[in-house]
């Protein structure tokens, strides 16, 4: 498509430094459209201004997504049971997100294609260099309570998320970031974020990203299971632990109405009885299922098995502070181990990208695609066991969750490092063991010598590269020290500009390769299954389920 230079001069009016340096990149071939709509979402330039200076620039046009007409019914979903109490300040699961999606609301939303868009926020901004975001909410909303939401009730979320006492997940994201009264009221309907660093990706720190970031009311009294109180399509109509729960139609909601009239949920322990169920037509909806699990089904004609390209991954940790794997050169060796194309072809069925053992998958705009692919090398890894006086091998336990794919990517690292002379031990427990207190000193999961854990999905890297991996990360199982890295990290959370976050992005990937305190082998897809002749369901790959569109049952 040609380029329409007098369009695009009209739209780039009035556009910041930022603004113009990342159409700049579109233009030049440094951005492909895709990247261009994300970065531009985040630096809160609105969708329809994107694809207008997308098409402009000659590379296509935003897809019109229409609305089905008709609806009605009660869709039924089969999904894991939820780990404890759905409480939007300290849950953690996947399950337990799943119930918030239902009901609650974010300032905005990281689609399947991982660009923002606004739902309670109509728009946002940033200032010159990052440290301060503000925020237009959308007026017109209730919560289901009947009590119109303001910015009184954002600036009470927020800060209940980034209060210390309250040990909430949010702080993951929020540490080092947002404190506890630096969200602030302007008026009934603005709310200015005041960072305690710079930050180019915040906006995702207050989206769907950060599952605890729904927004509830300002006198909330930490009873959400008896009201479910939220502003979302749904309401709650019954929710029984451990046994399933149900919503009906919010007729007050402030958008377009819910197509369904019910939903239905099921809990269960184990992913077995849900694909059975699927196949027996008594749900219409598996929320997440397991590749492996997800095979005897891929060919069945009655089901439809929605693939989303994800970040989520699972860490293979080394304790860098503790033997064997004081020597980076072991760490490295491990990781010269491993067939990455094979375990997705196989563990993965094919449905995952390759991983180069830094959170930096291809699917980042910021991604410095000129770091060299790591690859299998057992000639390269005997000459590092070697140098680091480990010709003889070494002798671990590695402890992990019974979740997804992990417990067979365990037995196939164990395989691996057999051609080293490593002899792992497996010790694979239930969640709740795992991860324990999810503190220091309380946690099979921060505490062991080499674990693999799951990570769910984020639209930026930003707690990929923080908890687990800085000096003072909550999550940091490697026990990873260097101040290098951590200053690094600062430098790509406070760039505003694409092109920046690139160049810190690649010296990043570079210093991960060489230390290896954490394998990164692949990210896997998100699979949710569907009974044909279902459509409008909208999982994303951090848990949610949106089923407002949802026709057919």
């Amino acid at each position: 498509m040609a380029k329409d230079h007098r369009l695009l001069d009209l739209l780039r009016r009035r556009r910041t430094e930022h603004e113009n340096h990342l159409i700049d990149m579109l233009l030049n071939g440094q951005v492909n459209r895709r990247e261009f709509m994300r970065h531009g979402a985040v630096l809160g330039m609105s969708i329809p201004l994107l694809g207008g200076i997308a098409a402009a620039a000659g590379v296509g046009t935003f897809p019109n997504l229409a609305r089905a007409a008709t609806g009605g019914g009660t869709v039924k979903i089969a999904m894991t049971v939820p780990a404890a109490a759905i409480e939007p300040v300290s849950v953690a699961d996947n399950g337990g997100l799943c119930m918030l999606s239902q009901v609650g609301e974010y300032l905005c939303v990281d689609g399947a294609d991982l660009t923002l868009r606004p739902v309670l926020a109509n728009s946002w901004a940033p200032n010159k260099d990052g440290s301060v975001w503000t925020f237009k909410l959308r007026q017109g909303v209730k919560f289901h309570d009947g009590t119109p939401m303001t910015a009184n009730d954002v600036v009470a979320t927020m800060d209940r998320l980034a209060d210390p006492a309250n040990s909430s997940n949010a702080l993951s994201a929020f540490t080092g970031y947002l404190s506890k009264g630096g969200t602030r009221k302007v008026d009934s309907y603005t709310v200015e974020f005041h960072l305690d660093a710079p930050n180019g990706n915040f906006p995702y720190l207050v989206s769907s990203d950060n599952y605890n970031a729904i927004i509830i009311p300002a006198d909330y009294k930490g009873d959400f299971e008896a009201h479910f109180n939220g502003t979302g399509p749904f309401k709650l109509e019954k929710y029984t632990p451990k046994v399933g729960a149900s919503f009906v139609r919010n007729d007050d909601y402030w958008g377009p109405k819910a197509l369904p009239d019910r939903l239905e949920f099921t809990f269960y322990s184990d992913i077995q009885p849900q694909i059975l169920a699927l196949q027996g037509g008594q749900v219409h909806v598996v929320q997440q299922t397991p590749v492996l699990a997800a095979v005897p089904i891929m060919k069945d004609p009655k089901i439809e098995i929605m693939s989303l390209p994800s970040i989520a991954h699972q860490q293979v940790h080394m304790r860098t502070d503790m033997e064997p794997f004081k020597d980076k050169r072991v760490r490295q060796a491990i990781a010269l181990c491993l067939d990455r194309p094979k375990l997705i072809k196989g563990l993965m069925q094919g449905r995952a990208q390759i991983g180069n053992d830094s959170p930096f998958a291809a699917a980042y705009p910021s991604t410095d695609k000129t770091v060299q692919q790591r690859e299998k090398n057992i000639a390269e890894a005997k000459q590092l066991m070697e140098a680091a006086g480990m010709k003889k091998g070494f002798e671990v336990t590695l402890t992990t969750e019974k979740y997804l794919e992990i417990p067979e990517y365990a037995q196939l690292i164990q395989s691996a490092v057999k051609e080293i002379k490593g002899k792992i031990t497996l010790k694979i427990e239930d969640q709740g063991a795992y991860y324990g207190d999810a503190v220091y000193g309380k946690s099979d999961w921060l505490d062991s010598t080499m674990g693999i854990t799951d990570y769910g999905h984020r639209g930026v890297p930003n707690v990929y590269l923080s908890a687990p991996l800085r000096s003072d990360g909550t999550w940091n199982s490697a026990h990873f020290k260097n101040p290098q890295y951590d200053q690094m990290v600062s430098s790509y959370i406070a760039a505003l500009d694409l092109q920046a976050q690139r160049d810190v992005a690649g010296k990043i990937q570079r210093l991960l390769l060489d230390e290896t305190p954490v394998i990164f082998a692949y990210f896997y897809d998100y699979l949710t299954a569907i009974r044909k002749g279902v459509i409008g369901v909208q999982p994303t790959a951090m848990g949610h389920l949106f089923l407002s569109q949802t026709t057919g049952v």
